[in-house]
């Protein structure tokens, strides 16, 4: 039941890992209310109760194919989908004003250029990782790079479950965006994302990346600042996908009333007052 000053909530890709969490996580917190979830088309859970999809209890919200309708029956709209699917529904978005939250990884420049012209147009939070404390982890990895010069090596090293299929993860590329920018480099100019064989000595200013796959780990990154006689760990770890839910409805409540933009995390926490 949707009470007078509930923010209404779509959530797409509603029968993934992601999708079932946010369910979840929006049923157990007062003040937003799911209105709609959607599925791509021919999926089993067409039709089914989003809350007993979810494993709870029943929301009156029927899994749908018809993601124009969720964009219409919702204030905000939270993505965690694949790369693709995340361009249409910025179409969608754009197309009702509705602002939209997106987690989804992968997306590759052509993709994120969409996603910048439905930011012309709707209130848009984009971010590798929703995570509160994943954020803060980025915001203090860029100061330390500020403050750490090239003798300071630095390592980006990430582990997912076995099903995740991008490497390196969205959030350590987020975190090796946040280094280059203390930096003042652009990643794609330092990044090294993979040794093999005799690649000879590291070269000195390089952002290096490890990536772990194996069972049913969530996420942990790590950032290494290493020199000569100490070296500092930024780490942060996951055991709970609850966690990007919250960050997410964070960024929904945030999201509210905003205008047409394209923001990040950093803006929904207020990093700027930090500085």
């Amino acid at each position: 039941m949707v009470e007078q000053n509930d923010i209404k909530i779509g959530v797409t890709g509603a029968t993934g890992r992601m999708g079932v969490t946010l369910i979840r996580q929006i049923s157990e917190t007062p003040g937003f209310c799911l209105v709609a979830a959607s599925e791509i088309s021919g999926h089993a859970m067409l039709g089914r109760d989003a809350g007993e999809v979810a494993g709870g209890a029943a929301l009156s919200v029927a899994v749908s194919d018809d993601s124009d309708a969720l964009f219409a029956a919702s204030d905000v709209v939270l993505d965690f989908t694949l790369p693709i699917a995340t361009t249409d529904h910025a179409e969608g978005a754009a197309r009702h004003g509705t602002a939209l939250i997106i987690g989804t990884t992968g997306i590759a420049a052509e993709q994120q250029g969409a996603l910048a012209r439905a930011g012309e147009k709707t209130a848009i939070v984009q971010a590798p990782n929703m995570s509160l404390c994943v954020n803060l982890l980025m915001h203090l990895a860029e100061q330390a790079a500020a403050l750490l010069d090239d003798d300071y090596d630095v390592e980006i090293v990430e582990m997912h479950h076995r099903h995740k299929v991008d490497s390196p993860s969205g959030t350590a590329l987020g975190l090796g965006r946040a280094v280059a920018k203390g930096r003042g480099v652009q990643l794609d100019d330092v990044a090294e994302r993979g040794r093999d064989g005799v690649t000879g000595a590291r070269a000195r200013g390089a952002i290096g990346f490890a990536a772990l796959r194996g069972g049913d780990v969530v996420g942990d990154h790590s950032v290494i600042f290493a020199a000569d006689g100490e070296r500092l760990e930024l780490t942060h770890k996951s055991s709970s996908r609850q966690t990007y839910a919250r960050g997410a409805l964070r960024a929904a409540a945030w999201a509210q009333g905003k205008p047409p933009g394209l923001y990040t995390m950093a803006d929904v926490l207020n990093f700027a007052a930090l500085t």
